[in-house]
């Protein structure tokens, strides 16, 4: 794993040039490209959403492409259309921003519900179907999808197969004083952004993806993982717990920050990281979970205090 760390290690202080102060953001943001997920990140204004998907499209050589949300925004606008070219006489395919290999959905819950699933197909299956034609999309493929939680008008809430998409749901937060201090210096003195170069190419990250398949999920990790979702499951505050396809984000999730952190080994603590940032936006809490303001997180806390880890003979 030794590869997958140096990569890591390479792209995140690379990103770090840009973002000041968020290395554990990056670092899942480098999961989430190691596992080849998607991810939501919601948080106010200014904080350095669209700058952390542009220093990561350019510290490994991708393609970029943003979408601005809007309620008029088309399916079309995002995949793409077949238009008539009056010199050939015949119909071509004009591709959208979605064929990029890292995609920024911003503000994404003002795109109506229509144009929200024009992005499943792609988030799911890596291609996209256009009046019957279906074209791949490249690799590596990242969505990294933005929403503000403070102003909610004129927008329209994600549904849960939506959320279900994203491997990671994040939040970025405000810069201490002294990370502030630095951003100010940083970025009056002009725009590091557009000096950033290149750390790694796309192949690298797909030979990573495929060496961080190779991190051992023990039997005893399998079990504590398999232990979380069927305690979310029964949970008295949860009406709907982590389905399948969450569990499978843990676990791989799990392989991804193991190698990152240069090991071939998941630990039950990579597990216990994880779960804020996988499980909370898949789970739907009851009724009077909501109405005494409990969040997601919270009872997500709660079930890992519940579940006792293995210890650590088990898990090599």
């Amino acid at each position: 794993m030794d590869r997958v760390s140096a990569l890591a290690a390479r792209v995140r202080e690379n990103v770090e040039r840009v973002i000041v102060g968020k290395g554990d953001v990056i670092d899942l943001a480098l999961v989430a490209l190691l596992c080849e997920g998607h991810i939501l990140i919601e948080d106010v204004p200014g904080i350095g959403k669209t700058m952390l998907a542009k220093a990561l499209a350019r510290s490994i050589g991708c393609a970029f492409r943003r979408v601005q949300c809007t309620p008029d925004l088309l399916p079309s606008d995002i995949t793409g259309l077949y238009f008539f070219n009056q010199r050939t006489q015949d119909f071509e395919f004009r591709a959208g921003p979605i064929f990029a290999q890292i995609v920024l959905a911003d503000e994404i819950n003002r795109a109506t519900p229509r144009t929200q699933s024009a992005l499943l197909e792609a988030m799911q299956e890596q291609q996209v179907t256009v009046e019957g034609s279906t074209f791949p999309l490249p690799r590596p493929f990242l969505v990294l999808a933005t929403q503000n939680p403070v102003e909610l008008q004129g927008t329209f809430p994600l549904p849960e197969a939506q959320l279900d998409r994203f491997l990671l749901r994040l939040t970025i937060g405000y810069p201490g004083r002294d990370e502030e201090r630095e951003i100010l210096r940083r970025f009056g003195a002009g725009d590091p952004l557009a000096a950033l170069e290149p750390v790694a190419t796309a192949d690298d990250l797909l030979e990573g993806q495929r060496q961080a398949r190779q991190v051992l999920v023990s039997a005893a990790v399998e079990t504590y993982i398999i232990a979380i979702a069927a305690e979310t499951r029964r949970h008295p505050e949860i009406d709907l717990g982590l389905s399948p396809r969450g569990s499978l984000a843990l676990y791989r999730t799990g392989q991804a920050l193991a190698a990152i952190r240069g090991r071939a080994f998941v630990l039950p603590d990579d597990v216990k990281a994880l779960a804020p940032v996988v499980i909370p936006h898949r789970l739907i809490l009851s009724t009077q979970a909501r109405l005494r303001e409990r969040s997601a997180r919270e009872i997500v806390a709660e079930v890992l205090q519940a579940v006792p880890a293995p210890v650590e003979q088990e898990v090599r």
